[in-house]
C-alpha cells in the first residue's frame, strides 16, 4: 500500500466514507424501504468482501481501499440522477406487479459513471501497491 497511508489511515478513511455514503444514500432514496436497503449495504458488503479478500490474499489496506472506492462510486453514480431514480423506485414500489421502465438518461449515467469509476480504481491500483 502507499507509503504515506497506513492501515490505520485506511480505517479512518473507510469510516468517513461510510458516514458520507449513509448520509448520501439516505438523501437519494425516496422510500423507507429503499433507505433501509441502502443503509444495510455496507454491512452486506463486508459479509462478502472479507471472505473474498481473505481468499485472494489481499491486505487489510487493499480491502479497505476497495470498500471505500465502491461506496464513493455509488454516491457518484446516484447523486446527480437521484430525482429520476427516486421517481422510478417509488413508482416500482407502488406498483410491484408492473415492471417500471428505467429512465434512459439515468441508465446511461449509471453505466457511464460505473465504467469511469472502475477504470479510475484500476488506474490508481499500481500507485497504491
Amino acid at each position: 500500500m502507499h507509503a504515506h497511508l497506513t492501515t490505520g489511515d485506511w480505517w479512518f478513511i473507510s469510516a468517513g466514507v461510510t458516514a458520507v455514503y449513509m448520509a448520501g444514500m439516505y438523501w437519494c432514496m425516496p422510500t423507507s424501504k429503499s433507505k433501509r436497503r441502502t443503509l444495510a449495504a455496507p454491512l452486506v458488503g463486508w459479509v462478502f468482501l472479507l471472505p473474498n479478500a481473505t481468499v485472494k490474499g489481499y491486505s487489510v489496506s487493499h480491502t479497505l481501499y476497495f470498500y471505500s472506492c465502491a461506496l464513493v462510486m455509488f454516491i457518484i453514480m446516484l447523486a446527480p440522477v437521484r430525482k429520476r431514480v427516486a421517481a422510478d423506485i417509488a413508482e416500482q414500489e407502488e406498483k410491484p406487479w408492473d415492471k417500471v421502465p428505467l429512465n434512459t438518461f439515468s441508465l446511461y449515467w449509471l453505466a457511464g459513471t460505473f465504467t469511469v469509476c472502475t477504470a479510475g480504481m484500476a488506474c490508481l491500483w499500481p500507485f497504491l501497491q
